[in-house]
């Protein structure tokens, strides 16, 4: 008859602990040596929620950390000193970072202006990415730049399907990412705000917001 652990002294438990988490391992392992494709990945972040660019940084610091070139386009924040900017300062020699937009269309009420300061990015953008020299290159807010349709949404497909090279990263961040992107990526997360100090009067704080 087989021991419900109710039934079973500590030494007991513990070797059954150590076979299933044996056996967990195995199936671990001989899932992961199934996993052969090595290529560059399209990745987007979108969502309500807070933390679509900060998890992008994440990975631009995990690249640098293995010394790989990292390229980072910001579509549309300006140009206030933010944090990720300061210590991206440090990294000269891997970083190209471009920060390109002059905010968002209410702002500058000018919206053949924001078109024009969008495209510009975009064609920067295209260059790191079709450049080769770069293992990661970030396009930050890029999808608020397809949500009000400064770019052509299949303009940028028909660019990352086609000339993206094999080995090269790229990432794209932003709320209301468009259907089509999310069809090609091959990673997509969606950020789900839950709570957000600014509902309680709280200004954006140095160091999380910016």
């Amino acid at each position: 008859m087989t021991k419900t652990p109710g039934d079973m002294n500590d030494a007991e438990r513990d070797a059954r602990h150590a076979e299933k988490m044996r056996k967990h391992k195995a199936a671990h392992d001989k899932k992961m040596a199934s996993k052969t494709i090595e290529k560059g990945l399209l990745i987007v972040h979108t969502g309500k929620g807070k933390g679509k660019s900060t998890a992008a940084f994440g990975m631009v610091f995990r690249s640098l950390g293995h010394g790989h070139r990292v390229g980072v386009v910001q579509f549309v924040k300006g140009k206030i000193d933010t944090g990720e900017r300061l210590a991206l300062d440090r990294f000269s020699d891997l970083v190209t970072l471009k920060r390109m937009g002059e905010g968002f269309t209410w702002e500058t009420q000018d919206r053949q202006r924001d078109i024009a300061a969008a495209r510009k990015a975009w064609e920067a953008a295209k260059d790191m990415i079709r450049s080769g020299d770069y293992r990661l290159v970030m396009c930050d807010e890029l999808n608020i730049v397809l949500r009000y349709d400064y770019i052509p949404v299949e303009e940028v497909i028909e660019f990352l399907k086609t000339e993206k090279p094999d080995d090269v990263h790229v990432v794209i961040t932003g709320r209301n990412a468009k259907e089509g992107l999310i069809e090609i990526a091959d990673l997509v997360t969606e950020m789900t705000q839950i709570k957000h100090p600014f509902r309680d009067g709280v200004k954006a704080q140095q160091g999380i917001e910016f």
